[in-house]
């Protein structure tokens, strides 16, 4: 099922009933999906926001991090395939850095594959600069990864 451009897409935090629903988004993405248990442990730690996307009652995508010390570690982004080529990934992204910055953060980093070209052009759309590689930084399969700052 293709997402309906005309669709409301509503942005909220990361609640438990969320934590299904996006781990069969994860497990359908990722190669090293994040489980139920993974998002669920983020609705209860006090230095993580995390956001999803919803349309028509529909689980559209999350983005989340973790704030340490002003600065806004991003670690999961996923928008659901069906959705995806929609901007809902910016709409997270730009909700995620607006939120994080009432926070208190003023810097905000990420690490994505080298190969992920869609990722790569949403985070330097959002203003995210290369910083450097981390060689080998992800399994299965193994591949560099870009390390972003948006300061």
């Amino acid at each position: 099922m293709k997402y309906d451009a005309h669709s409301e897409i509503s942005i909220r935090h990361l609640e438990e009933r969320d934590a299904e629903a996006l781990a069969r988004i994860e497990a359908r993405s990722f190669s090293m999906p994040w489980s139920a248990g993974d998002f669920l442990r983020m609705t209860k730690e006090a230095d993580a926001l995390y956001l999803v996307a919803e349309s028509g009652g529909r689980i559209a995508g999350s983005a989340g991090m973790r704030m340490v010390c002003g600065e806004g570690y991003i670690d999961n982004v996923v928008v659901d395939e069906s959705f995806r080529r929609q901007g809902i990934g910016r709409m997270l992204m730009e909700e995620l850095l607006r939120e994080g910055a009432a926070l208190g953060c003023d810097a905000f980093t990420l690490e994505v594959r080298v190969s992920n070209e869609a990722a790569i052009a949403l985070y330097e759309g959002a203003g995210f600069v290369s910083a450097g590689i981390r060689p080998g930084f992800y399994e299965d399969p193994t591949e560099d990864a870009v390390i972003y700052w948006k300061r």
